[in-house]
């Protein structure tokens, strides 16, 4: 399926022509407090409604919790949805890769995910978990699928196995503090026209109160969360963000990031605090 985006939610499209919003949301450590749950799917139908249509979710988040909230979520607007999950490492052999997502689907209430991503490299060979993943697009189970956490070495690997040239993004841990892939594996993707994923876009929260950042908020009058989300989505236009939030109000003020207009001025004071990587730095993972 494709998912189109809305006018303030620009447009990432995948090798396989298919289009996807490039803010969408996260739920890593969604669903773990029943207290919260109602407050957690109203914030994901939130979303849906500011045209944040694409949820990532993986069956490591809360062992299972996290997708039996997000089908809650989008019970009755599936066809709305461009729906990401992950298969955890050690699931990933040829027949462990098939059984983990069906497993996920029926915690999704679902009977397709649009893409589906190997979460990070484990001790399986990437020929068979690419093999259970060309298998599950075949049966129509999946739409595609990606890969999470994989640094230049691992894709040159990825691309050596039958099937690896269908990988459709990589989800890596990118923002204003950990900008190592703009050094080798965002130049990667370009040339093999393989959009990133970012996710924890403002570090896990790490980032905010760091004071450059708090003062460029102050100055263009948005948060600190938003400067971030929107520095990463106007640096680089072809990435995809998944960003959590666990109330409405939290995921809307997610999505006026989109409205920030960063200036130049604004640009330079945090590429001084934030610089750019000047030589290769190992992937990152949290």
């Amino acid at each position: 399926m494709t998912t189109p985006a809305t006018p303030t939610n620009p447009a990432v499209s995948l090798p396989d022509g298919r289009v996807v919003p490039a803010l969408g949301q996260g739920t890593w450590n969604i669903g773990d407090d029943p207290r919260r749950r109602a407050d957690e799917v109203a914030a994901l139908r939130a979303g849906l409604d500011a045209g944040l249509t694409m949820i990532d979710t993986a069956e490591m988040y809360g062992g299972g919790r996290s997708e039996s909230l997000v089908g809650e979520a989008i019970a009755g607007r599936r066809d709305e949805v461009f729906l990401v999950g992950k298969v955890l490492p050690g699931n990933a052999s040829r027949q462990g890769t098939v059984d983990a997502c069906h497993a996920s689907l029926r915690r999704l209430g679902t009977d397709r995910l649009d893409l589906y991503l190997l979460h990070w490299r484990g001790r399986h060979p990437l020929a068979e978990t690419v093999g259970a993943l060309e298998a599950l697009v075949a049966e129509g189970a999946i739409g595609g699928w990606g890969v999470s956490n994989f640094d230049v070495d691992d894709l040159h690997e990825l691309l050596s196995v039958p099937g690896g040239e269908n990988v459709q993004t990589n989800q890596v841990l990118y923002n204003l503090a950990r900008r190592g892939p703009e050094f080798d594996l965002l130049p990667w993707a370009r040339e093999h026209g393989v959009p990133l994923t970012s996710y924890s876009p403002v570090d896990g929260g790490e980032l905010l109160g760091h004071p450059v950042l708090e003062q460029v908020a102050s100055d263009l009058g948005v948060s600190s969360a938003q400067l971030a989300l929107a520095w990463v989505l106007r640096l680089v236009p072809d990435l995809m963000v998944a960003v959590k939030a666990g109330t409405a109000e939290h995921t809307l003020e997610n999505a006026a990031a989109l409205a920030v207009d960063l200036d130049d001025q604004a640009f330079v004071q945090l590429e001084r605090a934030f610089p750019a990587p000047t030589t290769a730095v190992p992937l990152e993972m949290r």
